[in-house]
C-alpha cells in the first residue's frame, strides 16, 4: 500500500483596499500564507504582476521549494552514504516563460550547491549524489519541466 501525507494551509487576501477587486489596479496582490502554528509567510505576486517586491512571490516559492527538498534529500543521501557534509547552500535559479495570452510556465529550474564535506575522497561521492537526490525529490519529481543541477563540492579547511 502506498503511504499518502497530507498538507493543509490557509491563504489569506490582505490587499484590499476598500474597491475589492473594481479594476485590474485598484487592489493589491497582498496575502498571507498560516501552516498550523509556524510563522505566517508574506506573499504577493511577482513586481512584474503589480506585486510587492518585500513579499515572497509563488515563483520563488516554487523554486525555494525545489532546493529545500533536494537539500534533504541529498542530505539524507550522504549521511547513508558516509559523506560528512559540513556545510551546504544554494544559489537557486528559475525560469519562468510567459506565454502572449498571459499564461506561463516555469521552463527550468537549476540547482547551484555548494557543498563543504571534511575529507578529499568524500568530493567525487558528494558530487555524484546529486543526481541520486533529484530522483527522490518530492518536488522535483512532481514537476513537467527540468531541474538541473550544477553543484561545487570542496574539503573543510583544516585550519
Amino acid at each position: 500500500m502506498t503511504k499518502q501525507h497530507q498538507y493543509a494551509l490557509t491563504i489569506e487576501w490582505t490587499g484590499n483596499t476598500g474597491e475589492g477587486t473594481a479594476s485590474y489596479r485598484s487592489y493589491e496582490r497582498s496575502h498571507r500564507i498560516s501552516v498550523g502554528n509556524k510563522p505566517d509567510i508574506p506573499a504577493s505576486s511577482d513586481p512584474a504582476f503589480r506585486g510587492d517586491r518585500t513579499r515572497y512571490n509563488p515563483e520563488e516559492l516554487l523554486v525555494a521549494a525545489l532546493s529545500s527538498c533536494h537539500m534533504l534529500s541529498y542530505l539524507h543521501m550522504c549521511a547513508v552514504a558516509g559523506i560528512v557534509v559540513v556545510a551546504y547552500e544554494d544559489n537557486a535559479t528559475g525560469t519562468m516563460a510567459e506565454t502572449p495570452d498571459g499564461s506561463g510556465q516555469f521552463t527550468e529550474v537549476t540547482l547551484n550547491p555548494t557543498v563543504v564535506v571534511t575529507e578529499a575522497w568524500m568530493v567525487d561521492k558528494a558530487n555524484a549524489l546529486h543526481h541520486q537526490a533529484n530522483q527522490v525529490c518530492f518536488i522535483a519529481n512532481s514537476c513537467n519541466f527540468p531541474v538541473r543541477h550544477s553543484p561545487t563540492c570542496r574539503v573543510r579547511d583544516k585550519g
